[in-house]
């Protein structure tokens, strides 16, 4: 009874099975086929561009490409960020092969690093203070080298399978306009530093208006300033000082103007050439003690301010200028002058310099304009360190930071149209930051 049942239950097979097999041979292989592709249609994924692609030989010559993760081109390679960085800081008395020495590097590198025309100048003049960044493999080989020269260039040495190459990364440099002024109460540094002006910014406004402005001793309380300047950001961070685009400043009541030529000399707003044949003074101003103090007694006679010079007191060792180009026509010692230097400019004047603690130039010797001819001292007749600076016109004594001096050449007069159109602009722009911050005040 069981064995008819089973047979019930598979008659339907084995009827469907029987047709097959009764069916004539071609019926039978169309119908394989047709039941085939049925197969294929339900396995793969939809699509005419892949059935096509399916069904389409490859040549014989030609290589079935290799699933995307396993391509040798597509391989990771070693790049920044998977090198393992440490940073080495340059030390005092450091020389490179004693820093390539600690940071484990071997001489046979540092002489092929140091081969190459960068490398070989900008590491050699590392300075305490500096960073060298050194990019490792996993290996612990040395892949890559970082030293940030500035704040815009970079030096960067990497190793291929050729050797060491090198490279110089230029960061963009952003410029800004920036706006300073100041009345000066005390002296002319404070009131600058106050106004938010670095020292060498301050260095260079002094320089710009030192042949007009005696800025040891004729700064006075009131005196005023107003500058226009640039200055550089990378990546929205102050890097450095720019150039001073236009200034002005106010002295017992005369006023300077001076702009920036695209020759990078500075003119007035009349076109004059703010450079003279000499400077006001031979001593930079931030070395000399007494900005106020216009009628300092002479330290031996007691005397107000000797028609036949002007005395400036600073620390020994202070650097004295020649005020302009010349000839050295004495350089030696005596018991009045101590250290003298005498400096012949033409055949019209002459410029003395006592007391210095050393001389620097020599007899016949040709200086230029602001190049240190000795250094400030106490030698000869004198109860301290000071200058004992004189300026002779024709032979006859003269106050230095009085006299009119000589002037260099004006600006061209084929620049000289639009010069004065720009100089205008310039300055109509710091009288307007100007009116702005007093009004904020």
């Amino acid at each position: 009874m069981i064995r008819e049942n089973k047979r019930r239950k598979s008659a339907p097979l084995t009827g469907l099975v029987g047709t097959f097999k009764v069916l004539p041979r071609p019926h039978r292989i169309g119908l394989t086929s047709i039941l085939l592709l049925m197969l294929v249609s339900i396995l793969l994924p939809s699509g005419n561009d892949l059935a096509a692609e399916f069904y389409t030989p490859l040549p014989l010559n030609q290589r079935v490409p290799l699933p995307l993760e396993l391509q040798a081109s597509e391989q990771p390679t070693t790049t920044e960020q998977a090198l393992q960085w440490r940073s080495f800081t340059v030390q005092p008395g450091d020389s490179l092969a004693r820093l390539f020495d600690r940071a484990g590097l071997s001489p046979q590198q540092l002489y092929r690093i140091t081969q190459l025309p960068q490398a070989g100048k900008r590491l050699t003049k590392v300075m305490p203070g500096q960073e060298i960044q050194l990019g490792r493999d996993d290996q612990g080989e040395l892949k890559r080298l970082s030293y940030a020269i500035d704040g815009r260039t970079t030096l960067v040495v990497t190793a291929t399978q050729e050797g060491y190459q090198e490279r110089l990364d230029h960061k963009e440099v952003e410029i800004r306009t920036g706006f300073a002024s100041a009345e000066i109460t005390s002296n002319f540094w404070n009131a600058a530093v106050n106004a938010g002006m670095t020292p060498n910014q301050i260095m260079s406004l002094a320089g710009i208006f030192g042949w007009d402005i005696d800025f040891a001793l004729d700064i006075r309380e009131g005196d005023r300033f107003s500058v226009l300047y640039e200055e550089e950001y990378i990546d929205g961070h102050y890097v450095a000082d720019g150039k001073i685009l236009a200034a002005e400043f106010t002295n017992q009541g005369d006023t300077f103007r001076a702009v920036r030529h695209s020759d990078g000399n500075y003119y007035s707003d009349k076109g004059k050439a703010m450079r003279k044949a000499f400077l006001r003074a031979p001593v930079q101003f931030n070395y000399v003690s007494s900005n106020f103090n216009p009628r300092r007694l002479h330290p031996v006679t007691k005397r107000v301010r000797p028609h036949n010079g002007t005395d400036y007191v600073a620390p020994v060792g202070t650097p004295i200028m020649a005020a302009g180009d010349g000839k050295v026509i004495k350089s030696a010692y005596n018991k009045l002058n101590g250290n003298y230097v005498f400096i012949q400019h033409g055949g019209k004047y002459v410029t003395k310099y006592l007391h210095l603690s050393k001389r620097k130039v020599k007899q016949g010797q040709r200086v230029r304009q602001g190049q240190t001819i000795g250094l400030l001292g106490a030698t000869g007749r004198v109860t301290g360190a000071h200058l004992h600076y004189e300026f002779l016109v024709n032979g006859v004594h003269r106050n230095p930071r009085k006299v009119k001096l000589p002037e260099a050449a004006d600006i061209a007069k084929k620049d000289r149209t639009a010069f004065l159109q720009y100089a205008e602009e310039q300055l109509a722009v710091l009288a307007h930051r100007q009116q702005i911050m007093v009004a904020m005040q």
